[in-house]
């Protein structure tokens, strides 16, 4: 047989998330790569106790199909929990995703034609760009820094780009650079996405886990002319294994992205989605959150202190006021892509994400991200600091 693909498939391409999967699998391997949550912090005891109490014969409908834009009760949950972080919400305006991923995909799939023009920060979450990469889009980039998307650049990229169609915005700890939005800064990003009639899509699967820094309100909090989608998940909070995430929007993109889910996968588990609004039943999804920051805030200090005491000083790295990620910057000339695949895998069994990938137009190979959240502390130090040691060999 011989394979006619379609010309979308031109934009799909292996990613360094497949490598980050493989070496977050492989115990030999000190890996920084993926943003896997601390699985010591999982809440097993309270998961196992909602899954018991659903698997008995009377209540069977948890395995049973169920509504294509989720339980009901699940997404008046969602938007309880959002209308207390300030946004007016109903569970209407709520639709159950298989993580914050699909709803990256059915945002691109809702509004953007081969060609037309995504708004993205400089760098952005590589796991967007794989999303968006079958609509065959065209990137404008945005200069970020630690307070975020640069509001005076993006008026610059979107008079250059007077068609584009969406905005693409990680607000919370950005995935990959750890930097929070300010809040002057998400007003001015609104004003403007007004002005030239985007629709923002606000990814926020981090926000819960600030553990330092003052409070910013979400977008679509701050949103007046209803073209804010707002993406949510449960990964980083409860258990990435879940898979569920939520979308928020006008009706008129909710009912849409609807549509479109039901093509691509019908529905969500009944069983996670009914296992998880139990969960917050039950148990208090708050306090859980509010045991999970100060691991996170040590971690991130320790990684810190550790690149301090071992990293050649020329190697610049971010302090995230929350999140799991800090973003590393080496000298000009430094291909981050190399040095993993020359010398740090094979001579200290580390793995990092080269930063290349992360640009969406230019790349620029002197980057990569670390995270600190999924590794012991232990392994932490010995990785960071095998690390420092060929930085140093290198540099």
């Amino acid at each position: 047989m011989t394979l006619r693909l379609a010309r979308r498939m031109s934009g799909v391409r292996p990613s360094a998330i497949r490598d980050l999967l493989r070496f977050g699998a492989d115990p030999s391997v000190i890996s920084f790569g993926g943003g896997y949550p601390d699985a010591s912090l999982f809440p097993v005891d309270e998961l196992a106790d909602v899954y018991a109490r659903l698997l008995v014969p009377e209540r069977s409908a948890a395995l049973q199909y169920t509504t294509s834009n989720g339980l009901p009760v699940l997404r008046a949950q969602v938007a309880e929990r959002l209308t207390r972080d300030g946004a007016s919400v109903t569970a209407d305006d709520v639709l159950i995703i298989q993580g914050g991923q699909q709803g990256l995909d059915l945002a691109a799939k809702l509004v953007v034609d081969p060609g037309d023009v995504v708004v993205t920060e400089d760098p952005t979450f590589l796991g967007a760009l794989i999303a968006f990469a079958p609509t065959e889009p065209t990137y404008a980039a945005v200069r970020t820094d630690e307070h975020g998307m640069d509001t005076d650049d993006l008026q610059r990229v979107l008079e250059a780009n007077p068609g584009a169609k969406l905005l693409y915005t990680v607000p919370d700890f950005q995935n990959p650079t750890g930097a929070t939005l300010s809040f002057e800064r998400r007003r001015r990003l609104l004003e403007l996405a007004n002005e030239h009639d985007l629709l923002v899509v606000e990814d926020t699967p981090y926000r819960s886990l600030r553990f330092e820094g003052s409070h910013r309100p979400t977008l679509l909090s701050l949103d007046t002319e209803g073209r804010v989608l707002h993406l949510g998940s449960f990964s980083k909070i409860l258990a990435p294994g879940l898979r569920l995430g939520w979308a928020v929007g006008s009706p008129e993109v909710v009912e849409r992205l609807g549509l479109l889910k039901l093509a691509a996968d019908t529905q969500n588990s009944t069983l996670n989605m009914a296992a998880t609004s139990a969960y917050l039943e039950t148990y208090d999804i708050d306090a859980h959150v509010a045991r999970m920051r100060p691991v996170y805030r040590h971690k991130r200090d320790l990684m810190l202190a550790t690149m301090d005491e071992t990293f050649p000083d020329v190697v610049t790295r971010t302090r995230p006021e929350g999140g799991l990620f800090v973003w590393l910057g080496f000298p000009e000339g430094f291909d981050a892509t190399d040095f993993l695949g020359r010398v740090l895998l094979p001579e200290a069994s580390v793995a990092y994400v080269p930063g290349a990938t992360f640009f969406p137009v230019t790349q620029q190979p002197n980057h990569a991200r670390v995270s600190y959240s999924g590794v012991p502390d232990d392994r932490l130090v010995d990785g960071i600091t095998r690390m420092g040691r060929l930085l140093h060999r290198e540099l």
